[in-house]
């Protein structure tokens, strides 16, 4: 019996070690798709707030400052995924993004591995309630 209980958990550990994104990967890959607009310290781009001449928003921090952890993981993931500008208009929000999409260049996982990156780096309370947006 006790056997059987190590045996499932192992599977277990290794299951869950397997669903773990890898901060390594995450941090090497926000380094070169994202830190260039973003910040190498997650800090974004001075007043991101403001929308430049062209209409277009500077990038925003995604450490605790910015509002990356106002929003759920799912809609993060479409956003990397396919651009900022499309997302805002499939929600009919009237602001122009100029995040360009990365669904043809970084994988779900790799996406999962930058936010979990990005994630790691905010303080505990901000990312209990970035989970429970989550829905976790």
């Amino acid at each position: 019996m006790i056997v059987l209980a190590l045996v499932v958990l192992v599977i277990v550990a290794a299951w869950a070690y397997g669903k773990t994104p890898d901060l390594r990967r995450g941090a090497a890959l926000y380094a070169q798709h994202c830190a260039s607009c973003h910040g190498a310290r997650l800090e974004g781009q001075p007043d991101w707030q403001i929308a430049g001449a062209d209409g277009v928003l500077p990038a925003p921090p995604h450490d605790e400052t910015g509002h990356t952890w106002h929003h759920d993981d799912a809609m993060l993931t479409d956003y990397v995924r396919r651009g900022g500008q499309v997302v805002l208009d499939d929600m009919g929000v009237a602001m122009t993004s100029g995040m360009p999409g990365f669904g043809d260049v970084l994988s779900e996982n790799d996406i999962a591995a930058i936010l979990a990156f990005i994630k790691s780096r905010w303080p505990p309370r901000i990312r209990a309630i970035q989970t429970e947006r989550s829905g976790g």
